[in-house]
């Protein structure tokens, strides 16, 4: 291998990100701070993908994946929500707040009965470590439900007395009856860096934070 090949090799930034919303989101932002993926490498079904300048490699995986991918070193950087940093616990860095995919992670209830239930209160959520450590920072006895979809009816159906869960306008929980009763906390997309990449890569790595701060600021 060529000295130049070396030299761009080590500098290539691998950019986990996570699916869905937050990957349209995160591509559009991108193009604003100059890192372009083409339409033809987007619309196939490979799950690993450079832009077009070559200095970036896109793998595309579950929300829930993007800390692993980057605490692990897999990736150098990853674009994934607030929430799931919070769940997750992994040890990354979190230089940049991109300020897309703004939501709220709340508790809600049944219309009406806003009221703690006496003893034990039973929790659904996607969010067990998020739920477990908010009540139990208040001394709430909860038993922890772990749901991966359509939490919103475990109140209705009498699984749950309320659920831990992400909340943008609130319009599926009014749907189903229920109401906000308490923000455990705000998210949005946030920039995370592998520590390790930090280090190695630090050129490659704050380029693109520079460049991304400036199209969050609008520059």
């Amino acid at each position: 291998m060529e000295i130049a090949e070396k030299v761009a090799h080590s500098s290539l930034i691998t950019i986990a990100l996570a699916k869905g919303r937050m990957q349209d989101e995160a591509l559009r932002l991108l193009a604003r701070g100059d890192v372009r993926v083409n339409a033809a490498s987007l619309a196939s079904r490979r799950l690993a993908i450079e832009d077009e300048s070559g200095r970036y490699r896109f793998v595309f995986v579950k929300p829930a994946d993007v800390p692993v991918y980057v605490e692990h070193g897999i990736a150098d950087c990853g674009v994934v929500g607030r929430d799931v940093l919070l769940e997750s616990d992994a040890d990354v860095l979190q230089p940049l707040n991109l300020n897309i995919n703004c939501c709220r992670l709340a508790v809600a209830r049944r219309a009406g009965n806003e009221s703690e239930a006496i003893g034990m209160l039973r929790v659904a959520t996607k969010y067990p470590r998020v739920a477990a450590r908010h009540f139990g920072a208040r001394g709430v006895p909860v038993e922890i439900i772990e749901l991966s979809g359509s939490v919103e009816l475990a109140p209705v159906l009498g699984l749950a007395d309320c659920i831990v869960d992400l909340v943008e306008t609130g319009k599926t929980l009014a749907e189903n009856g229920l109401v906000v009763c308490e923000v455990i906390a705000e998210s949005s997309g946030r920039l995370i860096v592998n520590r390790a990449s930090y280090q190695l890569k630090a050129a490659a790595v704050m380029h693109l934070i520079e460049n991304l701060s400036r199209a969050v600021e609008g520059v």
